[in-house]
């Protein structure tokens, strides 16, 4: 495993849309966020200039030692009921080496600590044990199956909605860090 020790995250910039095309147009990325693949560049464009001031989301590049590894969003921010949806993409080239986990930890920091959200929760593929795995460490908790939710590759996909609390989060992993702050 690579030190995830210089793991960082970045607000997501115009000069960073190729990587994310890149990882847009990966078949196998997206059936986890079941999405088709193969967005055109200029969508994704499009998409950013439509959102760039948009309260409701916040978007960040995951770098390590200065080479992108990754996306984490925290979008469908509702600033009245304090939750958001989380959401992360780790490159392929770059998957089992801690990363996900390191960044979901400072995007959760930032949601729960910066923004003051009270919930953070996520759609996960039920056949996506790797994944479930990694947020069920971070503390998220299964709040319920949506049953044939997703059609993708021809078939429905189950999910699984997972949740963590801020009082939650706070308990495990505040007194692991102190009052220090994650986010780079």
């Amino acid at each position: 495993m690579s030190s995830t020790a210089s793991v960082r995250l970045r607000p997501l910039e115009r000069d960073d849309l190729a990587f994310v095309h890149q990882m847009d147009n990966n078949a196998s990325v997206m059936r986890y966020w079941f999405e088709e693949p193969y967005e055109a560049f200029v969508e994704l464009s499009d998409l950013y200039d439509k959102h760039i001031h948009d309260q409701s989301e916040r978007r960040f590049i995951i770098e390590h030692e200065g080479a992108k590894v990754g996306l984490v969003e925290l979008v469908e921010i509702d600033h009245i009921h304090r939750r958001a949806e989380f959401q992360i993409i780790i490159d392929p080239a770059h998957q089992g080496k801690g990363y996900a986990s390191t960044a979901a930890r400072l995007a959760m920091d930032y949601g729960f600590s910066v923004l003051n959200l009270y919930k953070l929760y996520l759609i996960v593929d039920k056949e996506n044990p790797k994944a479930i795995h990694i947020y069920s460490k971070l503390g998220f908790n299964v709040e319920g199956e949506l049953i044939d939710e997703f059609f993708v590759n021809g078939e429905y996909r189950t999910v699984l909605r997972m949740c963590i609390f801020q009082p939650q989060y706070l308990a495990k992993f505040k007194t692991q860090t102190g009052d220090k702050t994650l986010v780079k």
